[in-house]
Formats: C-alpha cells, sequence, structure tokens
C-alpha cells in the first residue's frame, strides 16, 4: 500500500486537507504545509535535556515551605509524600509520588525511547509506538498536580503571623520541567513513526529509505 508521501501528496497537519507535494500552504486554513517537520528531533531533544535539568532540583529543593510562630518546615517532593504518610494518609501520598515522580521519570523514559527508535530506524512495533505516544500526550495535562496543590495551599493558609504556606524552589523548576516535557513530546513528529514501519506481508528490505532522518 502506497502512502501519501510516496504518491507525491501532503497533508495538512491543522485541517487535514491533502495538497500535491510542494505545496507551501494549505489553501484551506492557510497553514504551512510539511511532509516532515524539519529539525523536529533536535526540538525534541533540546526541550527533554532542558525538562530533565530543571527536574533535577524539583526534587534536590523544597516544594513547600510551612512557616509558623515557633518553627519553619520545608518539604521536597518525596519527603512531603512521606510526611503525608507518616500522618496516615497512604491515598494521598500515593497519589503524589505517582503524579510527581512516577509519571515525570515515566515520560521522560518514554520520549526518549521514540526519539531513539525513529533515529535507529526501528522498523517493528509502530502502533504500539503511537499508543504510548498517545499516553504520553494524554497524561500531559495532569503533570502539574504539585503545583496546583502547593498554588492552592498558599492561597488557602494564609493566617498572617499565626502560620503561612509558601512555594518553596522546587515549585518553579517543577513547573518548567513539565512545561519542557510537554513541549518536547508537542515537537515529535509521530509521521516519523511510519517512515520505518514494515506492513503486513513486507520486509525492511522491500520498503524505501528511511526519511527518519530528515
Amino acid at each position: 500500500m502506497s502512502t501519501a508521501r510516496e504518491m507525491g501528496l501532503v497533508t495538512c497537519t491543522a485541517c487535514a486537507r491533502v495538497w500535491p507535494a510542494g505545496t507551501p500552504e494549505c489553501g484551506r486554513c492557510g497553514h504551512r504545509l510539511q511532509s516532515r517537520h524539519e529539525g523536529s528531533l533536535q526540538m525534541v531533544w533540546a526541550f527533554w535535556v532542558t525538562g530533565l535539568l530543571c527536574y533535577i532540583p524539583a526534587n534536590l529543593y523544597p516544594m513547600l515551605v510551612t512557616s509558623t510562630l515557633v518553627s519553619t518546615e520545608s518539604n521536597t517532593i518525596v519527603g512531603g509524600a512521606v510526611e503525608i504518610a507518616r500522618h496516615g494518609e497512604i491515598a494521598i501520598a500515593a497519589i503524589v509520588l505517582i503524579a510527581s515522580v512516577v509519571i515525570p521519570v515515566a515520560k521522560f523514559i518514554a520520549i526518549a525511547y521514540l526519539a531513539l527508535s525513529v533515529q535507529r530506524g526501528a522498523v517493528q512495533g509502530a502502533h504500539g509506538k503511537m499508543h504510548l505516544y498517545e499516553i504520553v500526550e494524554f497524561i500531559g495535562r495532569w503533570s502539574m498536580i504539585d503545583v496546583f496543590v502547593v498554588a492552592i495551599l498558599s492561597a488557602l493558609v494564609q493566617l498572617s503571623v499565626v502560620a503561612s504556606i509558601h512555594p518553596g524552589p522546587a515549585a518553579l523548576t517543577f513547573a518548567l520541567s513539565v512545561i519542557f516535557t510537554m513541549l518536547s513530546a508537542r515537537s515529535f513528529d509521530t509521521r516519523l513513526i511510519w517512515d520505518t514501519h514494515v506492513p503486513h506481508g513486507q520486509t525492511a528490505a522491500m520498503l524505501p529509505p528511511s526519511h527518519g532522518s530528515e
């Protein structure tokens, strides 16, 4: 089965209208037409590395700083979850750890796997890779749960000099990490996955040359 690219066609990613290859922009919506996004993988890795660099201090510095008349207490993400668990709220602590540690780390691994598989021209598992990408895109919207909790607590618990809660340095770096990983996922051109896909009944030797590095 021939692909649109092999037939000399290009699809608008905004409105799905098909045009002859070489058409500069979509005549329907005005979106720029590209058979593949130039520099897609470079952008993926640039945002990925930046997000990872932001995620490291997000786990080392306090996420929340609680001040009272007699003391000031600060907790990192993991430390806060442990403290919550010590008070008997195991379910809440598990949610915090999953949303703030497990999901972000899984996203880093998933994005890196997708980018590396395209760069190496892996020909198997295209459908699985697409499902993985869709999962990464879906859970991205829930990655800010820690930041939302800190913002809500900071707004509600402000009892003058008696007690107050303020976001710690990790709140900013964690938010930046989430933003950059979302940008990394959004920069990934999923069409690169299908460039090396082996259709049922074919072998890798029967495929046209890969364009994954373009």
